[in-house]
């Protein structure tokens, strides 16, 4: 048989029938018969809906836990984040983000900008910071072992810091609409009263702080009795002190102390006694244990623990013109930058260079009395000719202007214009408790003079058991 190559080839036609009859059951198939996904799709929700119907039916079946009888609610489709949130708030109110707190101790070398980049704040927070207020500028001045407690917000910037200065008092910082607020918070501690008693051997400090006496204490204490004794030159071994002192405690634990409220000192066999007394005015300062009072009209050493290297004479060699020539005061020699301290109430009459004696301040006291103090490093704020001064106020530190051959204070007294030796003069009163006030002052001071004769002869009762 020959066919053409032009015509499409030709099949017997019981072979077509064929195929017609297959391709028509195959649609018929896909007509009855649907895919696996919508099988499967449609099964699932007839097994919800049957499910519910049996829950509802056999809910009295003794071998299934009853289910609530509200009306059956379909299951929910595949979880969409943002509509379970809008579901949480609509309910619970909005999730807020918790601020993350970190804390640094200052290290040796740190400052404000290093404290905050360690915990990722940048140098702009600190400028903000500390350009926020005058008091903010506070937080610039670190101490080695200071704790800062930063709190930041869900984006990393400050939302709070504090920083606690010591148990009584902290200061904090905290983000504003605004700015920064800075607030310091001090608590009120409950105020009691303590007694130590200490015996010299080789110093006060020593002494004091083998009786329990912090250093500001001990301070308070040689000033108290520093218009009597010279602790330069006085002090012996055998010496002896008493103090009631108030101590501050919060919830039992001691944070600090107070005031000295009554004191004794006994130097090379003499007893000083000293109280506390604030008049009517509210005006406070220390008297005797009969109401005289402790202040004279000059302190006896104007710089505090001082060695004496010079004394008052009429022919000593000077040092460096090496020449005899007469030393119309007292030398005390004591570590550079150490405070120098006016004699007594006054005016400056000089606040400057003057010679040989250095960087000089001279002050007039009343009609009769002049003190200078020579070779200081420089002048306390506030010190200039002309300005007035109080007994104790801090005019100056030891320095070397001038001719010297060391870190010391060169100090001179005069009266009428005569230099004096200012360790052998005898000083001037203050006035005593007034006349009115005097039986309100007995009133305090014999509990606490009978304080501390009780307290002694209790412990040395003890020691001697």
């Amino acid at each position: 048989m020959t066919y053409s190559k032009s015509k499409a080839p030709l099949y017997p036609k019981s072979h077509l029938l064929a195929a017609s009859g297959v391709a028509a059951l195959l649609s018929l198939a896909l007509l009855v018969f649907p895919s696996r996904e919508v099988e499967a799709k449609k099964t699932f929700l007839d097994l919800r809906i049957d499910t519910a119907a049996e829950l509802a039916t056999t809910s009295e079946d003794p071998f299934v836990e009853p289910f609530s009888k509200t009306p059956f609610t379909a299951l929910p489709g595949p979880s969409n984040p943002e509509s379970d949130a809008s579901v949480i708030e609509s309910k619970m109110g909005p999730v807020e983000a918790k601020p993350t707190t970190k804390e640094v101790v200052v290290a040796t070398g740190d400052t404000l900008s290093t404290v905050f980049a360690k915990v990722g704040l940048p140098p702009s927070t600190v400028h903000d910071v500390l350009s926020s207020s005058k008091e903010a500028k506070q937080l610039a001045h670190l101490k080695v072992g200071q704790r800062l407690e930063f709190e930041l917000d869900d984006a990393g910037n400050l939302a709070q810091l504090r920083s606690p200065l010591n148990k009584l008092e902290s200061v904090q910082l905290e983000r504003t609409a605004t700015g920064y607020a800075f607030k310091r918070e001090q608590l009120k501690p409950d105020v009691d009263t303590a007694y130590a008693y200490g015996r010299i051997e080789s110093s006060l400090f020593l002494a004091a702080k083998a009786a329990g006496l912090s250093h500001n204490l001990t301070m308070d204490l040689a000033n108290v009795f520093g218009y009597d004794i010279d602790f330069a030159m006085d002090i012996r071994k055998g010496d002896s002190f008493e103090v009631v002192y108030e101590q501050k405690s919060i919830a039992g634990e001691k944070v600090g102390t107070g005031n000295i409220l009554a004191a004794r000192f006994t130097n090379r066999g003499k007893s000083y006694t000293a109280v506390r007394y604030t008049n009517k005015q509210g005006n406070s300062s220390y008297y005797t244990a009969d109401g005289e009072s402790m202040r004279k009209a000059f302190i006896r050493t104007p710089v505090d623990f001082a060695r004496i290297s010079s004394r008052f004479s009429n022919g000593r060699k000077h040092p460096i013109l090496n020449k005899i020539r007469a030393h119309k005061g007292v030398d005390y020699a004591a570590p550079r930058g150490t405070p120098i301290k006016s004699a007594g109430d006054g005016k400056v009459i000089l606040a400057g260079r003057k010679g040989g004696y250095g960087n000089t301040v001279v002050i007039q006291h009343g009609n009769r009395y002049r003190t200078l103090y020579a070779h200081m490093q420089g002048f306390a704020k506030g010190v200039r000719s002309g300005s007035s001064v109080k007994q104790g106020q801090i005019i100056g530190y030891i320095g070397t202007t001038g001719l010297s051959t060391g870190p010391h204070l060169h100090y001179e007294f005069q009266v009428d214009g005569v230099h004096v030796d200012p360790l052998g003069l005898k000083l001037p009163m203050a006035d005593p408790i007034a006349k009115n006030e005097k039986q309100r002052f007995l009133a305090l001071s014999k509990p606490l003079m009978a304080r501390m004769d009780e307290e002694r002869e209790t412990m040395l009762a003890m020691k001697s058991e």
